[in-house]
């Protein structure tokens, strides 16, 4: 029976406390549920909203995860080229491996408050582009968690939580297994080339483990971008404490290449991947045209793994005078644009195949686009959306090698006998040119 069915048959005859307590208590599951279906990821919201940053605060750039109760803290950096001020809201809400929230209520996860207002922003100075600049830092005295396990933080206007700006997935540690993992060329021979996969063995001695197939699960991610993520429910096989995930089939990830990167730390100069500046009433970045780069050897480029860095070498706080540029972007895919479209991504996109990041066709047979970027240091990639699949294709215009240099996230979760909540209770980062 459907909910609102349901909240007819409440309206019987009886004491009206009963018809409210029986109404209270079905919108209260209809909205839950509701709520519980949704899986956040990493997204802004508003067009203005730009140069989102989000990670733990010793390093720049750094995956966004602490370990709880230890003092650690993540960033949150943003702009907004609307400029002035806004009554911007933040808040915490636990999900579980999936992303869905939990059925919890924020005094179950959250010390002190439930959410709180961003009070730290700054005006740009010096900049063509006029913008605010907001910041804060997770946990404060305000908002902090109290599970370990995956949070998405909200930030939203007018304290209407309806009005997002701007989602971010963050993860909470609670280390309480050991996890032993490498990298190693792909079990299936036509794919030893371009392939990498990732073995790992999990040891959960000393928690409370009644059936390791249900109460366990781990996820692999490539340079921390969700859409690469492989969740492993079952382990291969299990050896006392140990779960072992090594079976062929499983956890085989396409090495990719090296991100493209470009550089307009300055303005004022050309780096090695800028064809022209132009600064007028506004700042605009020709970038040299980018060939497609699958071709039969791996050839060696230095990357951030997707990664953007807000920078201004010309300026003292990158954050407040760093300027904005329109950059253009050109691509010899090679391939006629009724076969398919090319899309541009990197961090500072979330990697959103979207109209934002979709490139245009010209008559000269190239495809283009162009950006408002902050100053700094992007990696970027091109992407191939096929007219007949209408699915994304990382390695057509990229090529695909297993010498790449990459970085792998493993995170385990856990659920406690009885609980309505998943924790997280491992976390390793893996890096292909760094194994032990």
């Amino acid at each position: 029976m459907k909910w609102f069915e349901k909240l007819k048959d409440c309206f019987v005859p009886r004491n009206d406390v009963g018809n409210i307590k029986a109404v209270l208590s079905l919108l209260f599951l209809f909205l839950s549920t509701t709520a519980s279906a949704q899986t956040y990821n990493n997204t802004v919201y508003r067009p203005e909203i730009k140069s989102v940053e989000f990670y733990k605060s010793d390093k720049e750039g750094s995956f966004p995860i602490i370990t709880l109760d230890a003092g650690e803290t993540v960033t949150l950096g943003f702009d907004d080229l609307k400029g002035g001020s806004r009554t911007l809201n933040y808040t915490l809400e636990h999900c579980d491996a999936d992303w869905n929230l939990s059925r919890l209520s924020p005094a179950e996860y959250l010390q002190s408050f439930t959410d709180d207002r961003i009070f730290d922003y700054t005006y740009s100075t010096a900049t063509f582009q006029k913008y605010s600049h907001y910041e804060i830092k997770l946990p404060n005295n305000n908002i902090a968690p109290k599970l370990p396990g995956n949070y998405v933080l909200k930030v939203y206007e007018d304290n209407d939580p309806t009005k997002l700006l701007i989602t971010r997935r963050l993860y909470v540690v609670r280390k309480r297994v050991s996890i032993a993992a490498n990298v190693l060329p792909s079990n299936n021979v036509a794919l030893r080339r371009s392939n990498q996969k990732v073995n790992f063995t999990i040891d959960y001695a000393g928690l409370n483990v009644q059936n390791p197939h249900q109460n366990m699960r781990a996820l692999v991610m490539q340079n921390a971008r969700p859409e690469t993520g492989r969740m492993n429910n079952t382990p291969t096989y299990i050896r006392g404490t140990q779960l072992v995930f090594n079976d062929v089939n499983i956890n085989d990830f396409a090495g990719g290449n090296e991100f493209r990167h470009f550089d307009t730390r300055s303005l004022r100069l050309n780096s090695d991947r800028v064809a022209r500046i132009y600064r007028d009433t506004a700042n605009t970045v020709m970038l040299l045209g980018d060939p497609v780069r699958n071709s039969p050897n791996y050839l060696l480029v230095y990357d951030n793994d997707g990664k953007f860095f807000v920078l201004n070498q010309n300026g003292n706080d990158p954050r407040v005078d760093a300027d904005y540029a329109h950059v253009y972007f050109t691509l010899a895919a090679n391939k006629p644009d009724n076969e398919g479209t090319p899309y541009i991504v990197g961090q500072f996109n979330d990697y959103k195949i979207d109209e934002n990041s979709r490139l245009q066709y010209d008559t000269q047979g190239r495809y283009y686009t162009n950006l408002f970027l902050k100053q700094g240091v992007y990696d970027y990639q091109y992407v191939w959306v096929s007219s007949a699949t209408n699915k994304p294709d990382y390695i057509t215009l990229e090529g695909s090698y297993f010498e790449t240099e990459n970085d792998y996230q493993l995170l385990v979760y856990y659920r406690p006998p009885g609980a309505r909540w998943e924790e997280l209770v491992g976390y390793a980062m893996l890096n292909t040119a760094k194994q032990q």
